[in-house]
């Protein structure tokens, strides 16, 4: 086997959604009815996660007469998991607004560029990367993250390394305002993440181009709401923060739902 590369490891989000959710302290206008049909939303999960972390999100924007879609993330290196993102946008017709949390972040910025449907990109405590930046790079840049070597399973796999996050760091790490019956439930469906996307540059950023929304959860214990900050400020997102961990986008279904739509309404409105 070859060796581990000794990195800390910051990327993810959660499987399982909570039965008891909070109230969020930041409210964002809801969307309103408009004219004409809506874009398709889809979702990107981030690793250590599937898409069922966005189930309340789905559940409130399709109640809103929004398409959603929330495809598999393979979680096996940057370059082939925006490959797989890019071509299945290709299969969405008309226009597109691209949500992405964590990870997800990452993959959505590589993905969409070059893609004239897409019309909107929304960050939920995410990676929002620039040319030839890494996750390592992001994450030295901005320390603070509770999630470490020290605080992952590594398995093999063909071709590489998967990390899962210990079950004593699950909770503290991805969600601390979720019960803990909740996050030993998240820890137990986790998918892991391949290590070698710690390492691999990101492309020319689809935010350059494409409008973007950043939802900051300020108590992250994984992505550092600084880092989160300055990522949106660079990327030009029009910016919400609310009292969140990590999951913001179960923590806090609504005001994650109602970013995404204000995303929505406004380009469907050319402004």
């Amino acid at each position: 086997m070859s060796e581990l590369p000794r990195r800390t490891v910051l990327a993810g989000s959660a499987a399982v959604v909570a039965a008891g959710v909070l109230t969020a302290t930041t409210a964002v206008p809801a969307a309103a009815g408009g004219t004409g049909p809506k874009p398709t939303v889809v979702l990107v999960h981030g690793a250590f996660a599937d898409a069922s972390g966005w189930t309340e999100v789905i559940r409130r924007l399709s109640r809103d007469g929004y398409p959603v879609l929330a495809p598999p993330n393979p979680l096996r290196g940057v370059a082939s998991d925006a490959a797989y993102l890019a071509d299945f946008l290709t299969t969405v017709p008309g226009p597109i607004v691209l949500a992405g949390h964590s990870y997800g972040g990452f993959v959505l910025t590589n993905a969409a560029t070059g893609n004239a449907n897409v019309k909107a990109l929304v960050y939920v405590a995410a990676f929002a990367p620039d040319a030839g930046e890494t996750v390592h790079d992001l994450q030295v840049l901005f320390p603070g993250t509770r999630l470490g070597e020290a605080q992952l399973d590594v398995r093999p796999h063909p071709g590489g390394y998967d990390g899962y996050v210990k079950a004593a760091a699950f909770r503290e790490v991805f969600a601390g305002d979720l019960p803990t019956a909740t996050t030993d439930l998240m820890w137990a469906t986790q998918r892991p993440g391949d290590t070698r996307t710690l390492s691999e540059p990101s492309g020319a950023p689809a935010w350059r181009q494409v409008p973007s929304w950043y939802l900051v959860a300020r108590d992250d214990q994984l992505i550092p709401a600084a880092a989160q900050r300055f990522m949106a400020t660079r990327a030009g997102a029009r910016t919400v923060e609310i009292r969140a961990s990590h999951v913001a986008m179960i923590s806090q279904p609504r005001v994650t739902a109602d970013l995404i739509a204000l995303a929505a309404r406004t380009v469907s409105k050319g402004r």
